[in-house]
């Protein structure tokens, strides 16, 4: 049993990278996606993590599988698309949600279009979906520095976000500037979805980000609880589905993902919070 759960990460040092930078997109990635989750804008998320792939599509297409490149080509794409739609909703008076899924949805064809120019479905299917076994020096050293540069930045901004979550008024009426507060979330949102690409790629870059913090809502009422719960969560999804991935040879991104959608399974049936067990436990001393 202790084989099967340490030792491929023992014996390979492939898998003990891929453990390492998926642990630090754990650590950064979901007390954002609860702030999402909490602003009922978690497809947010999702939106960025499609248009960045114009930027990343051009850094490949100028310097080929580099990780600085492609990382600077996504960051400029990604802020263009979240900068773009807020900028488009206030000067046309429309919703910021309908402007992002248009810059999106153009920005997603758009980068496809430009990887496929080079004719290569391999370069492709690296882009859409990642290569969590394949991830270098370069990649892993972007993972850490995200998370090095998230979680500092995020506890500088717990409170006016937090604020602004839960009672936009009273934040507006503190001068809490929730407009520059929003702008530094969208940039480590783009942050974020960028280091999660050179593993899971575009398509599910935002699996980490995303279901925890989804599952966390059964575990817990209090927003750090939540934070706290998205962090283990996604952790626990990122080792076990790593030792999924090798055991059954599945593709790794994916597989993780997939884990994070079992436990946010298990979480809506079992978690104490609005959990179905837990309503169906209470209906009958309620009635009586």
């Amino acid at each position: 049993m202790i084989d099967a759960l340490l030792g491929p990460f023992l014996e390979f040092g492939f898998m003990r990278r891929a453990l390492v930078g998926c642990l630090a997109l754990a650590v950064a990635a979901p007390p954002l996606g609860v702030f999402l989750m909490l602003r009922r804008t978690s497809l947010t998320a999702e939106v960025l993590a499609h248009g960045v792939t114009p930027g990343i599509a051009a850094g490949f297409l100028i310097a080929g599988l580099s990780v600085p490149a492609m990382s600077l080509g996504g960051l400029v794409a990604g802020l263009i698309v979240a900068l773009g739609a807020g900028a488009l909703s206030r000067a046309t008076g429309g919703r910021e949600d309908a402007s992002l899924t248009a810059l999106y949805l153009i920005a997603l064809a758009l980068g496809v279009t430009m990887v496929s120019l080079r004719g290569d479905t391999g370069d492709l299917t690296h882009l859409l979906f990642g290569q969590v076994l394949g991830v270098d020096d370069a990649a892993l050293l972007l993972m850490a520095g995200v998370a090095t540069i998230t979680l500092p930045a995020l506890a500088l901004a717990w409170r006016p976000l937090a604020l602004e979550t839960f009672d936009p008024a009273f934040a507006q009426a503190e001068g809490a500037h929730g407009g520059l507060w929003h702008m530094l979330f969208l940039g480590l949102v783009v942050l974020n979805v960028l280091a999660a690409f050179q593993a899971m790629g575009t398509l599910m870059a935002v699996g980490l980000m995303m279901l925890p913090a989804v599952a966390a809502r059964h575990w817990s009422r209090e927003l750090s609880g939540l934070a706290y719960a998205a962090v283990g969560i996604a952790a626990l999804s990122a080792y076990a589905g790593l030792l999924v991935s090798y055991h059954l040879d599945l593709p790794s991104g994916p597989a993780i993902v997939l884990t994070a959608g079992l436990l946010w399974a298990v979480s809506v049936v079992a978690g104490p919070v609005d959990g179905l067990l837990a309503r169906l436990l209470r209906r009958p001393h309620l009635a009586g």
